[in-house]
C-alpha cells in the first residue's frame, strides 16, 4: 500500500494581493498525475485544507474537482481541518462522503474512529486529530489549556484504542507545531497558535503510533524519522523561498512501513530576493530571466532614491516588497531618547527622529521640505 502525505494546500491564498488560484489548479493537476503513475492509495491532507475558515466559491469549486479527480485517479482521500479551516464547514456531509472513500475527520468526538485502508491483506489504521484549540478542549477533557495537554489526551483515546485492535500499521495525521531535540523550520506565513509560548508539542506525545502525519508548518522535514511534516505545496511567503516544497509517500507491506521517500512538486511560486542600491538591482540579471517571479528587494542606497518603487516596476512586473536599509546603517547603534522635551523646538524634534530612523541627518534639500512642512502645520492650526 502507498500512501500520499500532504498538508497546508491553503486553497483561495493569496500572495501579497497575488491570487494563487492556477497555480493550485496546476498543483491539483500535478497531485492527480502523481497518484496516477505512482499507483498511491490514499492522499492524506493534515489540515489546512483552505486558507480561510469561509471561502470564496471558486475555492470551494477547485477542492471538489480535487477530491473527484482523485479518486477517480484510484485513491482515497484522507483530511483533517487545520487552524485555518472550520471544522463543521469542512465536515459537512463527511459520513456520506465516506461511501466514495473521503474521509473528513473534523470531529473530535471521534477522532479515536480511525479510517481502516484496507489492500493486499494490509491494514493501516488512520486517526484524524483536527485541530484542538486548548481552551476550547481543556475543560471537555479536564486537562490544562496546553497544546502538549490536549494532544496528549488526543492520543490517549488514540493508544486506547490500538490496545483492543489489531493493524499492519497506524498512522495519526495531527495540526500542531512539534518538536524534538532538533529545532523545526518555521516559516513567517504559518499562522501563531501559540498562547503565551505554549505551542511547542514534544514528538514522543505520537510515540503510540507507527506514523505521524504532521501538518501547520509550511516547510517539508523530518521531526524525527517517524515524525514528519510534509510542507505545503507552494510557497506563501518569501522566509520559504528556499523551501523544496514536496511530500512524502510512505509504502506499507506485510511487515508495517517498509519506507518513507521525499517527493518534490514541481510547480512552483517563484521567489526570488534581491539586494543592493537601486542601481545594481536595476541591472540584476533576474529582471530578465524571471519575468514572472515574486521579488523582494532591499535598497542600500545611503539616501532613498526618489520614486524608487516607479523605477523597480518598470523591470519588474511583481514587486511585492520593498525595504530601504542605508549599507552600513545596520552596523550604526542609534539610541532613541528616553524621552522628548516638552521645551524643545519641534524643527529639531523633527530633525532627532529623521536622523534616528535613517541612520542619518538630513540633507539640506530634505530639511528645506520638512521646514516648509512644519511651517504649513503651524499656520494650520493657527487658523482654526
Amino acid at each position: 500500500m502507498r500512501i500520499l502525505h500532504t498538508s497546508d494546500w491553503h486553497l483561495g491564498r493569496t500572495f501579497h494581493g497575488t491570487s494563487l488560484h492556477e497555480l493550485c489548479k496546476e498543483f491539483v493537476q500535478e497531485l492527480v498525475e502523481l497518484v496516477s503513475t505512482e499507483h498511491i492509495d490514499a492522499v492524506l491532507i493534515s489540515g489546512d485544507v483552505y486558507d480561510q475558515a469561509q471561502p470564496r466559491p471558486d475555492t470551494v469549486s477547485l477542492f471538489s474537482h480535487a477530491l473527484s479527480a482523485i479518486v477517480d485517479a484510484g485513491a482515497a482521500v484522507v483530511a483533517t481541518s487545520g487552524n485555518h479551516d472550520s471544522a463543521l464547514r469542512l465536515g459537512f456531509a463527511s459520513d456520506l462522503l465516506r461511501k466514495a472513500e473521503v474521509y473528513f475527520l473534523t470531529d473530535a468526538s471521534r477522532l479515536a474512529e480511525p479510517v481502516e485502508l484496507t489492500k493486499d491483506g494490509v491494514t493501516v489504521a488512520v486517526f484524524g486529530i483536527p485541530y484542538l484549540e486548548p481552551r476550547a478542549f481543556a475543560g471537555r477533557w479536564d486537562v490544562p489549556a496546553q497544546h502538549t495537554a490536549v494532544l496528549s489526551r488526543a492520543m490517549q483515546q488514540v493508544g486506547e484504542h490500538l490496545t483492543e485492535h489489531t493493524y499492519t500499521a497506524s498512522i495519526a495525521m495531527a495540526h500542531c507545531f512539534a518538536s524534538s531535540a532538533q529545532v523545526p523550520e518555521v516559516s513567517d506565513s504559518e499562522r501563531n497558535i501559540s498562547v503565551g509560548g505554549l505551542e511547542t508539542v514534544p514528538a514522543s506525545v505520537f510515540e503510540t503510533v507507527d506514523y505521524a502525519a504532521l501538518g501547520h508548518l509550511h516547510g517539508k522535514q523530518k521531526i524525527t524519522e517517524t515524525v514528519r511534516y510534509s510542507g505545503s505545496p507552494l510557497a506563501f511567503s518569501f522566509s520559504e523561498a528556499f523551501h523544496r516544497k514536496g511530500a512524502w509517500m510512505i509504502d506499507v507491506d506485510h511487515s508495517g512501513i517498509r519506507d518513507i521517500r521525499e517527493h518534490l512538486w514541481q510547480t512552483k511560486l517563484e521567489l526570488i530576493k534581491l539586494r543592493g542600491t537601486l542601481d545594481e538591482v536595476l541591472s540584476a540579471p533576474e529582471a530578465v530571466l524571471s519575468p514572472d517571479a515574486m521579488f523582494s528587494i532591499t535598497l542600500t542606497d545611503a539616501n532613498r532614491p526618489p520614486h524608487a518603487l516607479e523605477k523597480l516596476k518598470e523591470s519588474f512586473a511583481n514587486v511585492s516588497e520593498l525595504y530601504f536599509e542605508p549599507q552600513g546603517a545596520e552596523q550604526t547603534q542609534r539610541v532613541a531618547p528616553a524621552r522628548v522635551s516638552p521645551t524643545k523646538p519641534i524643527n529639531e524634534v523633527c530633525d532627532d527622529f529623521f536622523e534616528y530612523v535613517l541612520g542619518n541627518e538630513l540633507t539640506p534639500t530634505e530639511h528645506s521640505y520638512m521646514q516648509q512642512v512644519l511651517a504649513h502645520i503651524e499656520s494650520e492650526s493657527v487658523s482654526r
